[in-house]
Parts: C-alpha cells; sequence; structure tokens
C-alpha cells in the first residue's frame, strides 16, 4: 500500500505531533543491527576490562584503577547513550518522553566528560611515571587516585549539570512539536564549554604526551649509546622501542582528536551547538565511538589484559587462587 500521500507523525493521535520519516523495513533492521553490535560490542570489552582488574590482586594498582573507572563509564555509555542515541536516529522521532528528554542529555555530556577527564588523568600519570620516576610513588598512590577519579566524576556531572539546567527545567523550550527533543546550547555559553571541556583537556594531553614522547626517546638514545660498544643487537632494538613510542603517542592523541573534534565544529563554524542540526547523529557517533576505541587502545596493548583474558577464555580463573595469578 502506497502511504506517501498522507503525513506519518510521531504521535498519530496528537495533531501537534511532528512529522516522521519512515525507513523502509530492510533499512531498519541493518540499522538496530549495527546499533546492538556497537552497544554490546563497548559494554562487552568495557566489562572485560572491569573483571580483569577486579579480580586478579596483581592489577590492583593507581594506574589500573584509572583504567577501571573509564572502563565503567565507557560501558555506561554504551549502555546507556548509545542505545538512545541509536534510537533518536532510527525512529526521527523522540519516543522516550519528556522526563527522558531531560534526563538523557545530562546523562550523555556527563559520562562523555568524565571519560574525557579519564584520559586527561592517565596522561598525568604516564607524565610522572616517565618524567619524574623518583616521585612517581610518593605522587601516585591509590588514595591520591581513587580521590582524583571521585572529582572528576563529580566535577563533571556538576558542572554539566549547570550547562543544561535551563533544558532540564523546561526540555521543550525549543521543540516545535510533540516528538522532539532539542538541546540548544548558544555560541557564547557554547564557546565557553569548548575551551572547558575540548581545548583545554585537549592542550593538557598533547603536551604531556609530547614531553613523555621526547623523554623516552632520549632514554633510548642514552640506552642505544651504552650498549653500541658491546652487542650489535642495540641499535635494532632500540628502533623498535622508538617506533613502538611513536606509534603508541599517535594512537593516543590522534584517535581522541578524530573521535572529538568533528563533535565540536558547529561551534567553531559559530553555530549553534543544537541535537536539531541535521548532521547531529554522524558527530555524535563519531564521538561515542571512542567509548569503543577506548579499551582497545587503553588495556589491549597492555600484555597483562591479554594474558588475562587468556586465563578466563580456558576458565582457568575457576582455579583456586587463580585471582593470585602472575599477570604481569
Amino acid at each position: 500500500m502506497d502511504n506517501t500521500g498522507s503525513p506519518h507523525l510521531c504521535f498519530p493521535n496528537l495533531n501537534s505531533s511532528c512529522r516522521r520519516l519512515l525507513r523502509h523495513p530492510s533499512e531498519a533492521v541493518l540499522l538496530y543491527t549495527l546499533l546492538a553490535f556497537v552497544s554490546l560490542l563497548t559494554v562487552t570489552l568495557n566489562i572485560l576490562i572491569i573483571f580483569s582488574i577486579s579480580y586478579f590482586q596483581q592489577l590492583h594498582t593507581p594506574t589500573n584503577n584509572l583504567l577501571l573507572s573509564l572502563a565503567v563509564c565507557d560501558m555506561g555509555v554504551g549502555l546507556l547513550v548509545m542505545p538512545i542515541e541509536g534510537l533518536r536516529y532510527i525512529e526521527t522521532c523522540w519516543l522516550l518522553g519528556r522526563l527522558m528528554c531531560a534526563l538523557s542529555p545530562y546523562v550523555f555530556y556527563g559520562l562523555v566528560s568524565t571519560s574525557l577527564g579519564h584520559m586527561v588523568l592517565i596522561s598525568i600519570v604516564r607524565y610522572l611515571t616517565i618524567c619524574h620516576p623518583l616521585q612517581h610513588n610518593t605522587k601516585i598512590t591509590i588514595t591520591n587516585v581513587n580521590i582524583s577519579i571521585c572529582l572528576c566524576w563529580t566535577s563533571a556531572f556538576i558542572y554539566n549539570g549547570l550547562i543544561l539546567m535551563d533544558h532540564m527545567g523546561n526540555p521543550d523550550r525549543f521543540s516545535s512539536c510533540r516528538g522532539e527533543c532539542v538541546v540548544v546550547i548558544n555560541h557564547i555559553p557554547g564557546t565557553v564549554d569548548l575551551f572547558i571541556t575540548f581545548v583545554g583537556p585537549c592542550s593538557v594531553m598533547v603536551v604531556l604526551y609530547m614531553k613523555v614522547f621526547l623523554v623516552a626517546v632520549s632514554q633510548v638514545r642514552v640506552i642505544r649509546s651504552q650498549t653500541a660498544a658491546t652487542t650489535a643487537k642495540a641499535a635494532p632494538t632500540t628502533r623498535k622501542s622508538q617506533t613502538k613510542a611513536a606509534r603508541t603517542l599517535g594512537i593516543l592523541v590522534v584517535v581522541f582528536l578524530i573521535c572529538f573534534c568533528p563533535y565540536v565544529y558547529p561551534i567553531l563554524a559559530a553555530e549553534q551547538n543544537s541535537t536539531n542540526l541535521s548532521y547531529y547523529s554522524i558527530l555524535t557517533w563519531i564521538m561515542l565511538l571512542n567509548s569503543c576505541l577506548n579499551p582497545l587502545i587503553y588495556a589491549l596493548f597492555y600484555p597483562w589484559f591479554r594474558k588475562a583474558m587468556k586465563l578466563t577464555f580456558t576458565f582457568k580463573i575457576l582455579q583456586a587462587h587463580s585471582h593470585d595469578a602472575m599477570i604481569m
């Protein structure tokens, strides 16, 4: 039956309803399948990190506490944010009601800001570990890291609560019809938010990782000069370590920029940062994919994670005292 001659509404019983874009059934099935896959993959990868760090005693370190908290945050993105944003895009209508319209952006931005804060904290820990190794044990303690984690979570949600206060108080403020959930951040507050939540953290990460990279390269050159006279294998090993350091730095910084830069484009282009923009969904999903990539970047490159997964999937964790296994 051809229904193209009549309007399709989000809520057919309401005259004030927004119009709805009807997708072909095969297209809807494909989109829902992709949504389920990405969400499930994000949740699963982060659960594996949470389990590994929580279960194995040797992994209970200050740095791994940061990875654990980051994984909890990214799991929340995969569990809560991705399904809601996917439903919004596929159905082209907001079907979750006024309360969820008020809360979902708050949870979304709160979790994304928390994830970003954790990446900054990780860069600080790596900087202190490489550049100030003698001060590392006194500054990077379980207590200090846990306090930093609590401050990161608390400040992220308080800050986003202040930014979105008007929206949460009146979520229908910018909606032109029933079936919309529009969040608008004007240019001036959006620009201030850009510097607080993107330019500042990004600058800190880039500067710290550049210092880490330069110090690592310097240390490698010292080792090469000391061992060149005794072994001919030092140079290839050094080159390999140098390449690995450069590759790791590039992955950390470039992936972050690729995921987050498109989302701040509307502000840089002097546009309102609104969920009603035609390309908002694309920018959002590029940023959300960072929560799926984080466990790959921050954990899968670690040998201890691969060993923990091997013990888990071979069911050796069922053996007595398996939590005391030598992972690192």
